[in-house]
């Protein structure tokens, strides 16, 4: 069966707030005439990026979305990601590219192997898989290991770190995301960094204001059978994992090539990497009370300064016609004017941590903010 014939798919992995979503709402924004599937994946009960993608793309015909809450797509215990996949593959007239967001919790593996299978191998290709990475925590050293004594905090280091490696390692496509404060150095930096842990990466990316020119995300072809380093595109020779950092980024110039022919990853059958780590875990808090946003703010600062909290996300109830968004990656924590759910009635936040314990947060939050959280 020729490539043309098959459904292209991309695989969008990175850890837990690296900016996945809105990255790929830039790539929507962008897709001129591509007629796109969406499978949207979150590591909770209540799904808070399928709202903002739902938002983002509004009543576009042509963009299909399908959200996949609860547990991590394409693992073993999913009985929804191949009916889903082959539900696209019998509308395959009026679908160009299939785009996988992955939960900041999961391994690109699981999709990818699932893509191999008889019941999908017929229809779809792995077109590439993108690794998004937060890059001032890459260069805060939070990915790095704790080499001093066994803590709570060494243990939740080394999970981190552990999934992070792995998320690139079976990457194709790096993308260094919220650099737009970075100088040059810390590019070169953070470029070092990916190479160190992931030597074989083809390509290295820069999404500045989180976008990235959709011609160097889909449509890359990187695992035809027949893939040579040969294409449209114009790509700067990626040095090796053993070669000095670039004496300047203007030779990258967004865009760097490893020059590697195509290969496979050699993928293993895996549980759910929770279920490898049971640390992980995530819950849900709702408070009726209506929040004030800057001190609900400061409050999710000082229970990621307490507890081992490395996310949370979700709408709050300002007045009752009225929510914002709350975004949270461990103590940087953003909140920005919502449409998506204007008259929620409750707030609520998902939190996702390491060995995170839901009574000790709620109870930090109601007696920080004042109000209620359970």
């Amino acid at each position: 069966m020729q490539y043309q014939q098959l459904i292209p798919v991309t695989i969008v992995t990175g850890f837990l707030g690296s900016g996945k979503t809105t990255l790929l709402s830039s790539l929507i924004k962008t897709r001129q005439s591509r007629r796109l599937a969406l499978l949207i994946n979150e590591f909770g009960e209540v799904s808070i990026d399928g709202a903002l993608i739902n938002d983002c793309v509004g009543g576009d015909e042509h963009v299909c979305i399908h959200d996949f809450p609860y547990g991590l797509i394409a693992y073993g215990d999913d009985e929804h990601f191949i009916p889903t996949m082959q539900a696209i593959a019998g509308r395959r007239a009026n679908v160009d590219h299939v785009l996988i967001e992955t939960s900041g919790l999961a391994l690109p593996t699981a999709v990818m192997e699932l893509l191999q299978t008889p019941e999908l191998a017929g229809d779809f290709i792995l077109d590439a898989t993108l690794a998004v990475v937060d890059t001032p925590l890459l260069l805060s050293d939070q990915f790095d290991r704790d080499l001093g004594p066994h803590s709570q905090q060494a243990a939740v280091q080394d999970s981190v770190a552990t999934l992070f490696e792995r998320q690139l390692e079976f990457a194709d496509v790096v993308v260094l995301n919220k650099i737009d404060a970075l100088d040059e150095e810390a590019l070169l930096l953070a470029e070092q960094r990916v190479r160190d842990r992931a030597p074989n990466v083809r390509f290295l990316e820069l999404a500045y204001n989180a976008q990235l020119d959709i011609r160097l995300a889909l449509g890359l072809r990187l695992h035809q059978p027949t893939f040579t380093a040969a294409h449209n595109h114009r790509f700067t020779p990626m040095p090796g994992s053993d070669t000095p950092t670039l004496p300047s980024h203007v030779r990258l110039n967004g865009h760097a090539h490893s020059g590697l022919a195509g290969h496979s990853h050699g993928l293993a059958t895996h549980k759910h990497f929770h279920e490898q780590d049971p640390g992980w875990l995530s819950f849900v808090l709702r408070s009726p009370d209506p929040q004030q946003a800057e001190t609900l703010k400061q409050g999710l600062i000082q229970v990621a300064k307490a507890e081992p909290l490395l996310r949370v996300k979700g709408f709050i109830k300002t007045a009752p016609d009225q929510s914002v968004l709350v975004q949270g990656v461990r103590t940087r924590v953003a909140i920005s004017a919502d449409t998506a759910k204007q008259f929620a009635k409750d707030s609520e936040l998902v939190f996702i941590g390491y060995h995170l314990n839901r009574n000790t947060v709620a109870a930090l939050l109601s007696k920080l903010t004042g109000a209620t959280w359970k």
